[in-house]
Order: C-alpha cells, then structure tokens, then sequence
C-alpha cells in the first residue's frame, strides 16, 4: 500500500522524539500491506477504530498520538489526513477530515 505522505510524518516525529520508531514502523507495515477491506486491516490492528468514507485511527505509542488515514483499498493508497496527540485529537471532528 502507498502512504502519502511519509514527509507529514517525519515533520511530526522531529516534534515527538519519542514516537519515531512507532511510526516508521507502522509505516514499513503500511507499504508491505495488500489489505483488500477493513476486515482484513481490523485483523492485523484490533485497536484501529473506523470511521466513516475508509477513515481509520490508528493508536501510537499506546494511545499517547493518534494518527488518522483514508485508505483506498481498489487502488491501496492510503493518506495521512491529522497525526497529533490525543488531547489534539479529542479537540477535533474525526469524520469531518
């Protein structure tokens, strides 16, 4: 699967030393990922929560950041649409992205 775009990720980890590794990993799992629905994406991440329109949340360094994509699965593409903390997370309407 492509990630668009690793660069907001990276932006992100300069700020939040402590959760690089967490996102390169889920990164390198994302791009070797051929998931064909959300069912086959909730076996791998149980944690995930969907939302609306392919949006999912995924939990990072356990549940301190939250990271929010929207997957394409016919052409397995996913973006990053928000990565912040929780509390930035709880101030915004996820399905609004």
């Amino acid at each position: 699967m492509r990630v668009i775009a690793r660069r907001t990720l990276r932006e992100f980890w300069k700020e939040h030393a402590d959760c690089e590794q967490q996102l390169k990993s889920w990164y390198r799992e994302m791009e070797k990922a051929h998931w064909k629905n959300i069912n086959e994406l909730k076996s791998e991440y149980p944690s995930a929560s969907i939302l609306k329109d392919n949006k999912i949340v995924f939990n990072i360094k356990g549940n301190k950041y939250r990271l929010i994509v929207k997957i394409n699965f016919d052409f397995q593409i996913s973006w990053i649409l928000f990565i912040g903390t929780h509390a930035e997370y709880d101030k915004i309407n996820a399905n609004e992205l």
